[in-house]
């Protein structure tokens, strides 16, 4: 259809919320919040508008232009005052029905667009995707950097009818968890900006809950997320949201045989605090972190006295909740030891609680390893009721998980796994750990794709996700380069999801170092999970090994995009490239190369060679250095700070560490006087015979050696 058939839109149309909005329970906060992010969508996609128009903004003398988005609550059929308009008329029943919940319709009334739904929620749904489908600003717009090219005026077709489709998920939303990222982080000097644009990227993806951050983040961020209209729920550590009995009473043992009371207290405490939002309430009783109970209370010594414990509390927990807000949704994570607990029949659960089984932060579901014990005990339901996933796009392990980098397995195996997931019935509930958005957001994108239609093109998804975000031009080989992706990781084990991160190349080069300057006489038992050797030497063996042939996939990969990122035209779609997969792939080879050199600084120490020891540990340090700078210098404009509090995988965390391995080799090489490798490495041949005086100048740093070494031994090698 010509342009001159359409209807079109300019920065002109105005937003009115009909009277009758009020009718909707609860507060209209979430939907007034939305147009407020529309009226930004608004003015960065559209030329302001002429505001010396007589017309004072109505297309009365402009034909075909749209003057209104007006929000209209569904007519009530009941009501024999409220009679339906022709389009009301020709929809069927079903539809109707489906827009009580979450739903919207759009739809043309002579010069007005009318979004109308049934609740609040399907309010704001609509006004996204009114910024979606008609401005064309994208669900990941701030994570992904859209640029948008301003326009007059954006021709839409003048019989434009949009119907919202029910997801595939009633329950569906992100835990903001392991986000020392965000928790640093201001976008206009704002620190809670990057916490609003989190959950309107939920909400645009159709997510409807959110566990707003982890201990002190979840409970300040709740208010926004309520006011934002998402529902609330808790971390598998955290019942009832409630604060944790070791930061409320830290001078006491966190033991409920001591101080049921207190325990008690705590919660009620939390579902006073709640009870007026939107909550989906957590049930559990785990220990004062991320672990088991009866690691604070070991009278628990046999899996049917904890269960019994869990399931006591569990129904108590439930009992006070369901006092207080008789129609709550109640839902308890079989997670870990409670999932083990579970399957061996120990724990009984109320029986209209959501269940909720985790994979193992790697996409496989079965039980997630925790430390050397690693039962992979299936964890998807096999009886009737409701139940739900805990599911990973950002894990933290200390092992070989992904925090700053996407996961590496592959999005076929992740879709293979969710599909599995929708067989087994558990799709009341999906809960993705998100992280810290930014490294995931291909992730989000993928997995909120099937929350909403199950079964996906994978292959048209990532192409049209491309096109998207990184344009046109050359789409399908950017496409091809996030494929491939996985295709580079390690497998450090036979199963088909013990594909490594960058996790691995960080926590197990530090658990090395840490073990080699302890006894290298005996293995790392924190590394016993991966390589179960009786000896040091051939646990780094064995690491060397497996990082070498990562380095060859990984220098490949980068190249790869190295040549496609200097063919990219556009600077925004080549910043975007680079700050995403190409940085992703290029912090893998580095710590890759890093762990390979400090293999090599191990063996040289075994041959009792500490110079060339201390410059491979250099080499090493050099490696992971280059790592963390990529990281700093792909912060640009508002990501000035984004990687400041990189603290987990911690990549700078390793450079010291190495640094201090260079400085233990050193000392037993060079010590205690330091100066023999300073004379062979800075002096002239004649100066290092003459001993008249040992050193005529300071003594150099452990980098000013290393460096003088660098020199001599590259340019020897030329």
């Amino acid at each position: 259809m010509k342009e001159e058939n359409h209807v079109f839109i300019t920065s002109r149309i105005q937003i009115n919320i009909e009277d009758r909005l009020k009718e909707l329970s609860g507060s209209l906060e979430p939907v007034e919040k939305a147009i407020i992010s529309l009226q930004r969508d608004l003015r960065s996609v559209l030329l302001e508008a002429d505001k010396n128009s007589k017309d004072n903004g109505v297309s009365v003398n402009r034909k075909g232009e749209i003057g209104f988005l007006e929000l209209r609550l569904k007519p009530d059929s009941e009501n024999s005052g409220n009679k339906k308009n022709e389009f009301w008329k020709t929809e069927s029943e079903n539809m109707e029905t489906y827009i009580e919940s979450e739903g919207f319709f759009f739809y043309r009334e002579d010069n007005k667009i009318i979004l109308t739904a049934g609740d609040i929620l399907g309010f704001v749904y609509g006004i996204y995707a009114f910024s979606r489908e008609i401005l064309g600003v994208h669900d990941f717009w701030f994570w992904n950097d859209q640029v948008f090219e301003k326009k007059e005026k954006i021709y839409i077709d003048e019989h434009m009818q949009m119907k919202s489709r029910p997801n595939k998920v009633k329950y569906r939303g992100w835990f903001v968890n392991d986000e020392v990222l965000l928790a640093q982080w201001s976008v206009d000097q704002n620190p809670v900006k990057p916490w609003e644009m989190v959950f309107e990227a939920l909400l645009r993806c159709g997510g409807n809950m959110v566990i707003p951050g982890t201990d002190r983040n979840a409970h300040q961020y709740r208010a926004l997320t309520s006011s934002m209209g998402l529902r609330i729920t808790h971390h598998h550590a955290e019942p009832l949201g409630a604060t944790m009995f070791a930061r409320a009473y830290p001078h006491l043992n966190a033991s409920y045989n001591e101080h049921p009371e207190l325990f008690h207290k705590l919660w009620l405490d939390g579902i006073e605090q709640q009870k007026s939002m939107q909550v989906l309430w957590n049930l559990g009783f785990r220990g004062q972190g991320d672990c088991p109970f009866w690691s604070n209370d070991p009278a628990y010594d046999t899996d049917e006295a904890r269960g019994a414990l869990m399931g006591e509390l569990i129904r108590k927990q439930y009992d006070m909740v369901k006092q207080e807000i008789p129609d709550a949704v109640c839902c308890s994570n079989l997670y870990g030891e409670t999932m083990e607990l579970y399957k061996k029949g120990v724990l009984d659960l109320p029986e209209d609680v959501i269940k909720i089984w985790a994979d193992n932060g790697y996409g496989k579901m079965v039980s997630r390893r925790q430390g050397n014990h690693n039962p992979r005990v299936p964890s998807l339901p096999e009886e009737t009721g409701a139940h739900g996933i805990y599911y990973h796009a950002s894990f933290y392990d200390l092992q070989a998980a992904n925090h700053i980098t996407m996961l590496t397995n592959s999005f076929e195996f992740i879709q293979k796994e969710l599909l599995k997931v929708f067989e087994s019935g558990a799709d009341d509930f999906w809960l993705i750990n998100c992280s810290n958005v930014k490294p995931h957001v291909f992730s989000l994108a993928m997995i909120a794709a099937m929350w909403r239609e199950k079964d996906i093109d994978l292959e048209q998804f990532r192409l049209d996700y491309i096109k998207m975000y990184y344009g046109e031009n050359q789409a399908g080989e950017i496409a091809e380069c996030f494929k491939e992706y996985a295709d580079c990781a390690l497998l450090y084990g036979e199963l088909e999801d013990e594909h490594a991160a960058e996790q691995f190349t960080n926590h197990s080069t530090r658990i090395l170092v840490t073990q080699w300057m302890k006894d290298r006489s005996k293995p790392a038992r924190e590394l016993l999970w991966a390589c179960e050797r009786d000896k040091l030497k051939d646990q780094v063996s064995w690491y060397k090994e497996k990082c070498q042939s990562a380095v060859i996939n990984y220098n490949a990969f980068v190249s790869k995009c190295n040549r496609l990122s200097n063919h990219l035209e556009l600077p925004a779609s080549r910043r975007l490239f680079e700050d995403t997969i190409q940085l992703q792939g290029r912090i893998h080879a580095l710590c890759y190369q890093g762990a390979v050199s400090f293999c090599e600084a191990f063996d040289l120490f075994e041959q009792e060679d500490y110079q060339r020891a201390f410059y491979h540990a250099g080499l090493a340090a050099e490696a992971y250095t280059a790592a963390n700078q990529l990281l700093l210098q792909s912060e640009h404009g508002k990501w000035i700070g984004f990687y400041k509090n990189e603290c987990l995988t911690d990549i700078k965390q390793t450079v010291w560490v190495l640094q201090g391995l260079m400085a233990w080799i050193r000392t037993l090489g060079d010590g205690p006087h330091f100066y023999q490798w300073q004379r062979e490495f800075f002096y002239s041949e004649d100066d290092k015979r003459v001993r008249l005086i040992l050193n005529m100048e300071n003594h150099m740093t452990d980098q000013e050696i290393f460096q003088l070494m660098k020199r001599k031994w590259e340019n020897d090698t030329l």
